[in-house]
């Protein structure tokens, strides 16, 4: 029997038996920096010499980890495992399939610090965005195996006489997973084992910022079954092998998550049906955002300026949901400003394996400097009100900073930053708010300050996000509660961590009996 579904709870730092467990963690996963990692192809571990350099953002001298690269022959090969592994598994009982990721959730558990710990080195986590991220890699792990105990049931159909109808849910076939490093743990996590409870075998590509603790949680699906064949493990150059596993005839799905630009890519290759292919491929992608927060003149304004900084700088603003619009009613604006200043002063920036910070490090080289080309850019669209300082001499630090009096049409108020930056404009009325909070390509997240319940309810229908929150910041979605995916350009409205996720990995089928 399967107890009810229930969240992994978040770790309390103020306690401090667990700054110390933590501190602890940290420790042992720094005696194990510099290791060398291998690929896991049809369940053999296999050495490469050109590899991936994971480095600390925070510290970008020290390594984190070296992780091989796969080559197209080694993709290859990996196909060949994972087509022949998917003539057993796809016949694997539910039940035992979702065990699988019940165990795994058990391992990580009892790992969670550890875990925790690899993200602060490899992400660049602070502890409580670390902590959270491992959280929900938990939950991803418990939820899609009680999903898949759902959907083995099928679906109820009408019956007439002489004729018996059944509805149900088949795995499509082996197919391609394309996380991002910002959540190293959780996406990873969830967008694997998602399409393999389901019944389909995964080539997994993680991120080159954050390969480490990718194969952490390869580890961890293993030591919980995971039958060789089933997660073949292919970290490489996207310039390389990215569009070679998008392309390849025994590619039947694509689950991606990151920027517009490859998403893109993704869907227009995914459409060609290459020689040998006898199915159209399915893409599930998550493309990123341009989120406001609405703040309304009938607001919590104390309310408003803490949820703007939360979402604005949480894990430095390298969310697809954080806050990167504050769009304010022109009589609370100024106050609204001024209070989000005075939150964004207390904000620590520093290095999360050395010390339990707010914010760390960007997490590379490129993202600092397209970042810093933002701020440039912010001066010359609105004014610089606070922050804009980097410093990029030990590690790729960016600092909180906000502008004012941007115009809508800016593009620091169109364009995805990813970063801590967050730009203010005015609207005269809650239809100019409206306006502006839709103005962009963008419909992942959004949120409302408002004691208004019209203007709440003209939200909750005309404002174009796929996962939109009142009176509470725009980040922090939770598997279960507030399944994620977005509108428009945000990709193709997955709903991860929901009751409909599982089913885009798998084929419906209808079969009728006479008798």
């Amino acid at each position: 029997m399967v107890l009810p579904f229930k969240h992994e709870p978040l770790t309390d730092f103020n306690q401090p038996e667990n700054v110390q467990a933590f501190e602890a963690a940290l420790e042992k996963v720094r005696a194990e920096l510099g290791k060398e990692y291998p690929l896991v192809i049809n369940g053999e571990r296999i050495f490469t010499e050109d590899k991936l350099v994971s480095v600390n953002p925070a510290n970008k001298e020290q390594v984190v980890g070296k992780v091989s690269k796969a080559s197209k022959a080694l993709v290859d090969k990996a196909f060949e495992g994972a087509n022949e592994a998917f003539r057993s598994w796809r016949k694997m009982a539910p039940e035992t399939r979702a065990n699988v990721l019940f165990k795994a959730a058990a391992i990580a558990r009892r790992r969670k610090h550890e875990l925790s710990a690899w993200l602060v080195f490899d992400a660049g986590k602070p502890w409580s965005q670390a902590d959270g991220d491992t959280a929900e890699g938990i939950d991803f792990l418990e939820y899609y195996g009680r999903q898949m105990l759902e959907l083995a049931k099928g679906q109820e159909m009408a019956q007439r006489e002489n004729e018996h109808n059944t509805y149900f849910y088949q795995p499509m076939g082996p197919g391609v997973t394309i996380p991002p490093w910002n959540f190293a743990f959780a996406i990873v996590c969830g967008t694997t084992v998602a399409p393999l409870v389901a019944g389909n075998p995964v080539l997994l590509k993680p991120s080159e910022s954050t390969p480490v603790i990718a194969y952490k949680l390869v580890e961890i699906l293993e030591e919980a079954g995971v039958p060789k064949g089933v997660l073949q493990f292919v970290p490489g150059d996207p310039a390389e092998i990215g569009d070679y596993l998008v392309d390849h005839p025994s590619t039947h799905w694509i689950n991606f998550t990151g920027s517009k630009a490859t998403g893109l890519r993704i869907y227009e290759r995914a459409a060609k049906v290459q020689k040998g292919q006898h199915f159209l491929k399915r893409v599930v992608a998550e493309m990123g955002g341009k989120d406001t927060i609405i703040v309304d003149k009938e607001a919590d304004l104390d309310l408003a300026a803490d949820a703007i900084v939360q979402s604005a700088f949480g894990f430095s603003g390298q969310k697809c949901s954080a806050c990167s619009r504050a769009v304010v009613h022109e009589d609370v604006y100024e106050e609204v400003l001024e209070k989000a200043i005075a939150l964004a002063k207390n904000v620590t920036v520093g290095d999360p394996s050395e010390e339990n910070v707010y914010m760390g490090a960007v997490i590379n080289e490129k993202q600092f400097n397209k970042i810093k080309s933002y701020i440039e850019i912010g001066k010359e669209e609105g004014e610089l009100v606070f922050g804009g300082e980097t410093n990029g001499e030990k590690g790729f630090f960016v600092y909180p900073t906000i502008f004012k009096d941007v115009y809508p049409k800016a593009r620091i108020m169109q364009e995805e930053i990813f970063g801590p930056v967050v730009a203010f404009a005015k609207g005269k009325d809650f239809d100019e708010l409206l306006e502006i909070a839709n103005n962009t390509e963008y419909g992942l997240t959004g949120a409302v300050i408002s004691k208004n319940r019209e203007h709440l309810e003209r939200a909750r229908y005309e404002f174009h996000v796929g996962n939109l929150y009142f009176n509470r910041g725009c980040t922090a979605a939770v598997v279960g509660y507030q399944p994620f995916g977005g509108f428009k350009m945000s990709g193709t409205d997955s709903k991860a961590g929901g009751p409909d996720y599982l089913k885009l990995f798998m084929e419906a089928k209808s079969v009728s009996e006479m008798f």
